[in-house]
């Protein structure tokens, strides 16, 4: 009875502590180096007082008054609750799998000490509950041929559906920021000639566009635009093996991921990975306006047209305020129409470019993309404009890029006489750049917003240090802990909130 009693005690509180830790591992795509920094991120939280102060009394109790071990386990669960988080733990049929694995291993773990005592079973699950934040690392470790398996099941079969589809014509698109924007931008251009289809949301992913491919193309489609991410070298190539692009449309490069890809030369050899896929077989859209592309482009083969100020399919007379942008494209015959719209940001003229240069080489003439330019509606979450009263709120909240940063910060510098609000827990994943990139953020935000807001502590030092290097008072700088703080405390009156790069929990 001793024994059953502590075990479901237990159980419980593991429950806790591997659902969390499971949602962790989640956030990280499942990747074990983003998962250990996480951990070491949030070590107070894993592995702090509340966790080991009631398991250190559960494991007491269970050896002198086993039956009172029931009040730890309770303490635990009650100053433990699941949290409130911005991104929910979502039950796929992987995180079921790897719940199960590492409650039945666990469970073989443990089973050993209820063979030598009440004691050494009661130390043995406190030390199980505290230590599954590691422990889960060994059993994901158990389930990853499974997963393996299972995933190449289903690559295949995407791989078997594109093989099948013998008319179809993939446009691969990549780079650290616009991508999801050019490839929406695309959609809709292209639509007006062609029957499309794109990989919806983020699914750039070799898994993504593997559920894309099965759940949503048809014969019918003449168009599959394929959004392709990456965090390692090898991730592009790895998504064009899957779905062999026939166009390469390469956006921009940047320091974005840094931590994991180590160097910008990296970043750019990766997103090349895209060129290098239909260089001797189709053609590659360059945007050269991105310095490190422009760079590039001598060493490069293959058929290639450039877009930006500069380029074969160039942009000209740009001009902006906070209803949106004009700009003329001339082609590389010398055919110029001028386009409007109610987007912001001197990356979506970079944006449009690009997809206007490649829908043009596609057959949709400059006379069908005007008026489709002009009804374009912002991606969300992408300088995406909503209002709300007197407020006007740019949602950029999936900017992570310090290039993007600026655009963003110069759509709201556009915003007079409003009061402009700043709101940004800063950019991650850069890597031992992270804190000067942020510091150059908060000296570059001081002359285009009246009042910053920095949410979270990640990168809250860094960013005051810039934005009082760039002469902002003191007093206009607010420190909150999360982006529903932020906006519980934004002033009357009219106003322009820029909210940038809104981090998922286990960055903040």
């Amino acid at each position: 009875m001793k024994t059953l009693l502590l075990s479901l005690c237990a159980l419980c509180c593991l429950w806790l502590t591997l659902r969390r830790s499971v949602h962790l591992f989640q956030l990280e795509g499942y990747q074990f180096p983003g998962y250990k920094r996480a951990l070491k991120t949030y070590r107070k939280s894993f592995f702090g007082a509340k966790v080991l102060f009631p398991m250190a009394v559960f494991a007491f109790l269970a050896a002198f008054a086993p039956y009172f071990a029931l009040l730890p386990a309770a303490l635990f669960i009650l100053i433990n609750p699941p949290q409130k988080m911005k991104k929910p733990l979502v039950y796929t049929p992987r995180v079921r799998r790897l719940c199960a694995v590492s409650l039945v291993l666990t469970g073989v773990l443990c089973t050993p000490a209820a063979f030598a005592g009440v004691w050494a079973l009661g130390v043995s699950l406190a030390a199980a509950v505290i230590l599954t934040p590691y422990l889960l690392i060994a059993w994901a470790s158990v389930c990853a041929p499974a997963e393996k398996a299972i995933s190449n099941r289903y690559i295949n079969d995407a791989r078997r559906i594109l093989r099948e589809h013998t008319r179809l014509k993939t446009v691969g698109i990549t780079g650290s920021f616009g991508k999801t924007s050019t490839k929406y931008f695309l959609y809709e251009l292209l639509s007006q000639k062609y029957n499309v289809y794109m990989t919806p949301g983020n699914f750039n992913t070799t898994l993504g566009v593997t559920r894309a491919v099965r759940e949503g193309l048809s014969p019918v489609h003449e168009i599959f635009l394929c959004e392709m991410g990456a965090r390692h070298v090898g991730d592009i190539k790895e998504i064009c093996e899957l779905a062999p692009p026939d166009v390469a449309v390469i956006t921009s490069v940047g320091n974005q991921h840094l931590e994991t890809f180590g160097s910008l030369e990296r970043v750019l050899s990766t997103k090349l990975e895209l060129h290098d896929a239909v260089c001797g077989r189709g053609v590659t859209f360059l945007n050269t306006d991105s310095a490190p592309l422009r760079d590039a482009l001598p060493e490069l083969k293959g058929e290639i047209v450039t877009c930006g100020k500069d380029g074969a399919y160039r942009s000209s007379k740009i001009t902006a305020d906070k209803n949106g942008l004009r700009f003329t494209v001339t082609s590389p015959d010398g055919e110029s129409r001028e386009f409007s719209t109610k987007l912001l940001g001197d990356a979506n003229v970079q944006n449009l470019t690009l997809a206007i240069a490649c829908a043009h080489s596609l057959g949709v003439t400059f006379e069908q993309m005007v008026p489709a330019v002009r009804l374009l509606k912002s991606v969300p979450h992408r300088l995406e404009l909503k209002s709300a009263g007197d407020t006007t709120i740019i949602d950029d909240a999936y900017n992570s890029n310090p290039e993007g940063a600026k655009t963003a910060l110069d759509a709201l510098s556009l915003f007079v006489p409003a009061c402009r609000v700043l709101v940004t827990p800063g950019l991650v994943e850069l890597g031992s750049r992270q804190d000067t990139e942020n510091e150059a953020l908060g000296t570059y935000a001081a002359g285009r917003c009246d009042l910053a807001i920095i949410v979270g502590s990640t990168n809250r030092d860094a960013l005051v240090r810039g934005l009082k290097d760039g002469g902002f008072a003191e007093e206009k700088i607010l420190t909150l802990k999360s982006v529903s703080d932020a906006f519980a405390a934004l002033p009357g009156g009219s106003k322009a909130v820029l909210l940038l790069n809104d981090l998922p929990d286990n960055y903040l």
